[in-house]
């Protein structure tokens, strides 16, 4: 941008900060960070006036402060260098400054944690599965660059989050003023970038018609509230998967759903099986495959994930990730209080031989989705999140009170 294109758009920018225009403040920043207003050779008094004009349009948030600080700032080093520059102009700013200053730091004290000495013990959950490389590290990264590619914002994005602006016009097409994105809300994202999420290096498919199924094998069942039944295929016929007899149900029947698996697509997915004669790609979705149930109209996909924590301090809420219902899918959800038997048990005894297991208990995170209402079939691409685990207080540890019961 030379000189003229650069004056020419200065004094665009400041005909919509005199109309009040929403946009002004998204596009002045851009401007300001995007160029060396000095170099491209616009006067002192003329960069001097963009940036005032910006710190006054920035959104009155604590958030906003290290910016406006910033922006005060430079607008103090050039005032010198203008016919502006007097004693009590440079003593205002003096002013803000430390007063942003002052404001920035009890934002950030008040935004740190508490110390370490008063801060609860913190819980262990132990983990015990046959793929805990993916599982704990692999899985957890592909599941934060799965949101933050959906969701993250892009600069011209985040750049008009830093203005609350005046008045608003209907601009559904400006981009320079949409601001309103999932991404930039905070709990939204904490539910999804925090988590911990549960998913799989294969491809899913769920329908209730048997065509193109994925290519590492597939598994039929018989399902309708309260009742599911394992169904396998063959000589033009549907067959118990226990017996082997012959039963009277049509391909079509609107109970029966069709689960198949792809190949692993994770490159950096690790399994020893028990499988030697098959390619190892396929032998993950087999062995998961040779595990799958039902529940009712729920798919129950076993993945052999065992949670070990203290249920006096510690609940597991375990529920379908946030984003399920875009795959056409549903999840269940439950919460792990405590073991579902204890040591005093000989069936369990063996559970709690080593130290480490003294006092805790353990549960079994297994994925559960069904087709949401009106969808006839669904696929799911490897490492999307499909169960998300949220350890929360036990309920013997807190309590909600009326507000006006406190005293």
């Amino acid at each position: 941008m030379d000189l003229k294109e650069a004056r020419s758009y200065l004094n665009y920018l400041l005909t919509l900060n005199i109309r009040g225009e929403e946009a002004f403040g998204p596009m002045a920043l851009a401007f300001i960070k995007d160029h060396d207003l000095g170099g491209i050779g616009l006067e002192p008094e003329e960069q001097f006036g963009l940036l005032m004009a910006t710190v006054q349009v920035l959104a009155d948030e604590p958030k906003r402060f290290s910016l406006k600080l910033e922006l005060l700032q430079k607008t103090k080093a050039l005032l010198s260098q203008t016919r502006y520059s007097n004693t009590e102009l440079a003593r205002q700013l003096d002013y803000d400054i430390k007063k942003t200053e002052s404001e920035l730091k009890i934002y950030h004290d008040a935004m740190r944690p508490a110390p370490r000495g008063d801060a609860p013990e913190v819980q262990q959950l132990v983990v015990q599965s046959d793929i805990p490389e993916y599982f704990l590290d692999v899985a957890q990264k592909r599941a934060s660059e799965y949101y933050q590619n959906k969701f993250g914002l892009t600069k011209q994005a985040k750049t008009a989050q830093h203005f609350s602006g005046g008045p608003r016009k209907f601009e559904p097409d400006n981009k320079d003023v949409h601001r309103e994105f999932p991404g930039a809300c905070a709990p939204f994202m904490n539910s999804r970038t925090n988590a911990f999420h549960m998913m799989l290096p294969f491809d899913i498919k769920i329908s209730k018609k048997p065509d193109e199924p994925l290519d590492a094998g597939s598994r039929i069942f018989y399902t309708k509230f309260g009742y599911s039944f394992p169904l396998a295929y063959e000589m033009d016929k549907l067959i118990s998967y226990q017996d082997g007899q012959a039963l009277d149900v049509a391909l079509d029947d609107p109970n029966l759903l069709f689960i198949s698996f792809s190949r692993v697509k994770e490159k950096d997915f690790r399994f020893q099986g028990d499988k030697p004669n098959v390619p190892p790609e396929y032998a993950y979705p087999m062995t998961v495959l040779e595990r799958l149930g039902t529940l009712g109209t729920y798919v129950q996909i076993v993945a052999n994930f065992k949670v070990w924590f203290d249920s006096t301090q510690t609940s597991i809420l375990v529920t379908g990730a946030p984003d399920l219902y875009e795959y056409g899918l549903q999840g269940g959800s439950g919460l792990m209080t405590r073991s579902h038997a204890s040591d005093k048990i000989p069936a369990y005894a063996a559970s709690t031989k080593e130290a480490w297991q003294e006092g805790l208990s353990f549960n079994f995170v297994n994925i559960h989705l069904t087709l949401s209402p009106g969808c006839e079939s669904a696929t799911v691409p490897h490492n999307t999140p499909l169960f998300t685990v949220y350890p929360v207080h036990n309920r013997q540890n807190f309590k909600f009170v009326d507000k006006y019961k406190m005293k």
